[in-house]
């Protein structure tokens, strides 16, 4: 790597413990945005943490906070970054598995996980006009 700012993660195995801990800092976040039902005949309150989505922005909001910029890994800049490929292959595939699994068992709103994972369905639709065979007159 030429000259430049120093990495904030040296291994990937560095950016690894800072996903770890920004899992821990989603499901804390649940914490904060409870789920509030009344069940039963009496309508007895139960407060339920929520499942916070993971998300690639979260994460990278997180290492700004936390570390700093951590574009750079995800985008291999210049290749500068190519041992951390496996790693940040492996973030993504976790966050759009969660999101994914979270839509389909509505802990997420199934049509934005369905959106921001590109898993709109697609129908096909034709119109067909047919003329007339003779004008109006006949």
């Amino acid at each position: 790597m030429g000259a430049g700012r120093p990495r904030i993660f040296e291994t990937p195995e560095d950016l690894g413990k800072a996903w770890a801990a920004f899992k821990e800092d989603v499901k804390a976040q649940g914490e904060q945005w409870k789920r509030v039902q009344y069940v039963g005949k009496d309508g007895l309150k139960k407060e339920d943490p929520a499942k916070v989505p993971l998300t690639l922005e979260g994460f990278k909001r997180f290492c700004r906070n936390n570390y700093g910029e951590v574009q750079n890994y995800f985008d291999n800049t210049d290749k500068a970054y190519d041992e951390f490929y496996v790693i940040c292959r492996a973030i993504r595939e976790e966050i759009r598995e969660d999101q994914i699994i979270g839509g389909m068992l509505s802990f997420y709103n199934p049509s934005i996980t369905q959106r921001l994972n590109g898993l709109v369905e697609k129908q096909e639709t034709s119109v067909t006009i047919e003329q007339p065979l003779f004008g109006d007159g006949v």
